[in-house]
């Protein structure tokens, strides 16, 4: 053999390595373009506006925001008429500074709905045909102001209950279950590029409310009505077993042709605090962004507040907390370093 050829056979008979992973991301930003995922978390505005730690912290961490509250109707129409869009627009400037995405929430809930609004309908002062009027208009007015700066719309949230019944609200009530259309199409109209979703808690493992919620997408669908999107909001605590159906779930959705996201998640715990608790605590928060992965369609994982300071938890399950990824002086938990040990299969 010729002293080439032979040095050619030699270098091909050589096993080559294998393809180096990449190295563990050095932060939420990091993992989420090693994943091709947005990793978001929802923004109080009033620690964006006070805090240099949560803003530091907010803005090296994470691609993705959603308004925690300053987009909800009673934050901006306090007053019929009467419009307050300072704490919406700090989130939507804050994160455009920061090349961060926005997931707009939301535009119609049952909840935190202004004083003017519930007591007109209350009183028989707004009839069921102005309600309606009302209604667009507010969508409206919000989609457009934003139009083209927000990424996804939570349009219509939580109008399941956990029955699995569509829920008592005076949209159902006063309007039947035609606003539902109604609401994506006005979006839609508002703001043609903003993808548009259904948000709901429990959907990760209640039968009820997942087979109720998927025939009302599906019906939608069939109408024409521009629905893009399913967003499960992951609200889990670790007294209650995880959701091991859940890829399944959103892949069943995904097959509707929506788009998947996990819009608000966190894990509570029963305090104190233990580090038995906290480990458990990463591995919920591990297991929920590799489901979201193993999921084609899924494209975003967005947790509910990232820091225990400012979480909402203990105010609403009494003898809870420590739900988030930071503790309260912005350490990262063992559940962050979970995420950022998670690849892409």
């Amino acid at each position: 053999m010729k002293p080439l050829i032979l040095a050619m056979a030699l270098v091909l008979a050589v096993p080559l390595p294998a393809q180096a992973h990449p190295r563990q991301p050095r932060d939420l930003r990091e993992l989420a373009q090693q994943t091709g995922i947005r990793i978001g978390t929802a923004v109080d505005v009033a620690s964006l506006r006070d805090e240099a730690d949560y803003r530091k912290v907010l803005n090296r961490e994470f691609s993705h925001v959603t308004a925690e509250n300053a987009m909800k109707w009673e934050s901006v129409e306090p007053e019929r008429g009467t419009y307050t869009w300072q704490d919406a627009d700090a989130v939507v400037a804050n994160a455009l500074r920061h090349d961060q995405k926005i997931r707009g929430h939301n535009l119609v809930w049952h909840n935190q709905l202004p004083a003017w609004l519930t007591t007109g309908v209350e009183n028989g002062t707004i009839g069921d045909a102005e309600l309606r009027d009302i209604l667009r208009d507010h969508i409206m007015t919000e989609a457009r102001r934003y139009r083209g700066k927000i990424r996804a719309w939570d349009v219509v949230n939580e109008v399941v209950d956990d029955d699995g019944n569509l829920r008592q609200s005076i949209w159902l009530t006063h309007l039947g279950p035609g606003y539902i259309a109604d609401a994506f199409r006005w979006a839609h109209r508002a703001d043609p590029h903003a993808k548009l979703y259904l948000n709901d808690y429990n959907i990760e493992w209640n039968t009820a409310k997942i087979e109720t919620t998927y025939t009302l997408i599906k019906d939608l669908k069939a109408q024409g009505v521009p629905i893009h999107g399913i967003g499960f909001q992951g609200h889990l605590g670790i007294q209650y077993d995880y959701p091991g159906d859940w890829p399944a779930v959103m892949r069943r959705f995904a097959d509707l042709g929506l788009e998947v996201a996990v819009t608000e998640m966190d894990v509570r715990m029963v305090l104190p605090v233990t580090p038995e608790k906290l480990a458990t605590q990463a591995d919920y928060y591990r297991r929920a962004l590799s489901g979201c992965l193993s999921v084609s369609a899924c494209r975003e994982f967005t947790v509910w507040g990232f820091t225990d300071r400012h979480s909402w938890v203990p105010g609403w399950f009494d003898g809870e907390g420590a739900a988030c990824l930071f503790d309260e002086n912005y350490a990262p938990k063992p559940a962050y370093q979970a995420l950022l040990s998670v690849k892409r299969g």
